[in-house]
């Protein structure tokens, strides 16, 4: 019996407010309670990063008669990092246009200058107040130091640094054995950043390939004594053969030709023609003729019951069969 005098004694839990409200840029003060019952205040403070906006709203909340918590907005806002003004030969830009508390600033230097010191600086906390979380950059002058020396050559013009964009331009000496001093590599380096060249020095060194020989072909064009770095040979086959590879080699920087050399053979490369067509004038076999002043294979004809052959390797206008009156079917498109 006296248990449940008790009970009822208690004050119902209806009769009491839930949590208090949560707020963005405020917090509560002290630490809260299981309940509150009709009457009582709670008191809110500014949390770190922020400041009382002005003039001053109520930051105080009160559990009403109806278990609910009276109306209250928030009374807190961001305060304000020190403002930065652009550092001399660059720019600062804020993320979001402003330098309240989270925000960001984007330092970017001007060109032929680079940056010394963190690129993005933070408004954070700091202590009791904010402050950006590191001390502005600056821009420096962009300088490259003497590119590197090379063997068999030289560059000009030789100095202790270089200025931002500033060249220089490298070249083989003369060489004292029979065979010359090619340039592999880019002969022309740009300072483009801090202590960076545009790309490594060349190489000066003998570059000879073999003189190339294809049986049954001949040299089209390139013909020289000697074939050194670049030197480029395009080659045709004789009278009868068809040509499997590439027509035009070039002498790479490893004294080799690439790609490979091509060969001639009697045994063509199969093109196969387009079914005929019918024409006003009946059936017209499709119609294939490569005359033999071309060095792709020896004159031909074929129709539609047999093969058309074309070096792969030679690329054929339609206007050069038209002139010959006839027409030429490749991979299933006529021209």
């Amino acid at each position: 019996m006296l248990l449940v005098v008790l009970v009822l004694l208690l004050p119902s839990v209806s009769d009491a407010c839930g949590d208090p409200p949560r707020f963005e840029t405020m917090r509560l003060r002290g630490a809260p309670k299981p309940r509150y019952g009709p009457g009582e205040r709670v008191q809110y403070d500014c949390r770190l990063g922020f400041k009382p906006i002005i003039p001053l709203r109520p930051r105080s909340a009160v559990c009403e008669d109806d278990n609910t918590w009276s109306a209250l907005e928030e009374a807190c806002t961001r305060k304000s990092c020190p403002n930065l003004g652009d550092p001399v030969n660059g720019q600062v830009y804020f993320v979001n246009g402003s330098v309240l508390f989270g925000s960001q600033a984007h330092f970017v230097c001007n060109q032929g200058f680079y940056l010394i010191g963190a690129r993005i600086l933070y408004c954070e906390i700091s202590e009791n107040n904010v402050n950006w979380n590191d001390d502005s950059p600056i821009c420096e002058k962009i300088l490259c130091s003497t590119p590197g020396n090379i063997k068999n050559g030289r560059f000009t013009v030789y100095k202790d640094e270089y200025q931002y964009n500033e060249i220089v331009i490298y070249m083989c000496d003369p060489s004292n054995g029979p065979d010359e001093y090619s340039l592999v590599g880019e002969s022309t380096l740009i300072c483009v950043d801090y202590d960076r060249w545009s790309s490594d020095p060349p190489e000066c060194k003998v570059v000879k390939c073999d003189y190339p020989v294809v049986e049954h072909g001949m040299i089209l064009s390139g013909f020289r004594r000697k074939f050194y770095y670049k030197a480029q040979v395009v080659f045709k086959c004789n009278q009868g053969f068809y040509l499997h590879g590439s027509s035009t080699i070039v002498c790479n920087a490893n004294s080799v030709w690439e790609p490979k050399l091509p060969t001639c053979t009697k045994v063509p490369v199969a093109v196969p023609t387009e079914p005929s067509t019918t024409h006003a004038s009946g059936p017209r076999p499709n119609t294939t003729t490569v005359p033999s002043s071309t060095g792709l294979h020896p004159a031909t004809t074929a129709t539609s019951s047999h093969t058309a052959y074309v070096s792969p390797t030679v690329d054929l206008e339609p206007e050069y069969f038209e002139d010959f009156g006839i027409i030429l079917v490749i991979n299933n498109l006529a021209l």
